[in-house]
């Protein structure tokens, strides 16, 4: 079914707790493609497009109960989680004090005990079974836990997403499947990946499905916050499939052009979800453009300090290299 967003449910705190997360991932993510074509870093994976849907999805979680299975382009989450500016630029240098792992997973991969992140790989969907047993686990222990877990379109094709559904809703696990469709995997457009719509499959797992626009906060806000509201109830698994669009290429070791027109690109940029926000802020009373222009300084500010940061930083040191791979005393 389509969800239907209620804009007078948000108080303006809420609503600027969720615009400011969107602001500081967009400019993160662009100063991060900066540094990677001046070569300051190796590689970045853009969430350009997607963060409305991630931050409003994090806004209506419980930061302090539940359990957290994000994927790699998923700034906007980890920035309302919790993570600072400082953290995910040691990350993107691969530094030993990245909170992630070190510096040893490729960039834009998450898992932080503090915020209740698990981690992930590079492997797509691998984080759906895990999300579908730590739920399972959770509830053995009587916690009132919901898991969450994100992932692609191009996820859902695979052997992982199809079994994990099916435990969760044979089970009827507190699980929340949030599938950030943004019409490609990599180079691979929706309609030659699935024939029918992915929020459909929920149905034949016995459990209920969503499709919302992902570049509408409210509308993704209440899908999931109903999710987790009937989770917590007993009543299953949702799977959430957010229609977005990755406006920068794939990663910055791809062309886009190759698979899409520019024209195309520049359609659902004039769509972006931020400038809605920033829209809907103005004319509500919420938001004018001094304090967009005071916010923006702010973040210009923080990436500066975090880039400086994150160059004096160390790397991790060449004797740590079997750390975490062979249990202390030599139990695998």
């Amino acid at each position: 079914m389509e969800a239907q967003h209620a804009a007078g449910s948000w108080t303006e705190a809420l609503w600027r707790r969720c615009y400011e997360t969107v602001v500081r991932a967009r400019t993160y993510d662009e100063m991060a493609h900066v540094l990677q074509r001046s070569g300051k870093v190796a590689f970045h994976v853009s969430g350009i497009g997607q963060e409305t849907a991630q931050a409003a999805a994090a806004c209506a979680l419980n930061t302090e109960t539940d359990l957290f299975f994000p994927y790699y382009r998923d700034y906007a989450f980890m920035i309302a989680l919790g993570m600072s500016v400082d953290e995910l630029m040691l990350s993107l240098f691969l530094k030993a004090a990245d909170p992630n792992s070190g510096g040893r997973q490729m960039v834009g991969h998450f898992g932080c005990k503090r915020l209740r992140v698990f981690t992930g790989s590079s492997p797509v969907a691998t984080q759906i079974p895990h999300a579908v047993g730590a739920a399972y686990a959770a509830r053995l222990r009587g916690e009132e836990a919901v898991a969450f877990v994100s992932f692609g379109e191009g996820s859902s094709n695979q052997g992982d997403f199809h079994e994990g559904c099916n435990f969760a809703g044979v089970h009827q696990l507190p699980v929340i499947f949030f599938c950030q469709n943004n019409r490609y995997a990599i180079s691979v457009p929706e309609r030659w990946q699935v024939a029918g719509r992915i929020v459909d499959r929920a149905h034949g797992y016995g459990f209920t499905g969503v499709r919302v626009d992902g570049n509408d906060a409210f509308a993704v806000y209440d899908a999931v916050r109903t999710a987790r509201d009937r989770a917590r109830a007993g009543e299953g698994p949702t799977l959430i499939e957010a229609m977005v669009y990755r406006i920068q290429p794939h990663s910055t070791a791809d062309n886009d052009l190759l698979y899409r027109t520019r024209e195309e690109i520049e359609q659902h940029r004039a769509r972006d979800g931020c400038s809605a926000m920033r829209a809907y802020g103005i004319e509500a009373g919420m938001w004018s453009m001094a304090q967009e222009d005071a916010l923006r300084a702010q973040c210009a500010h923080a990436l500066k300090q975090a880039i400086e940061y994150a160059e004096r930083a160390p790397y991790a040191d060449a004797s740590t290299l079997c750390d975490h791979i062979v249990a202390e005393g030599g139990q695998r």
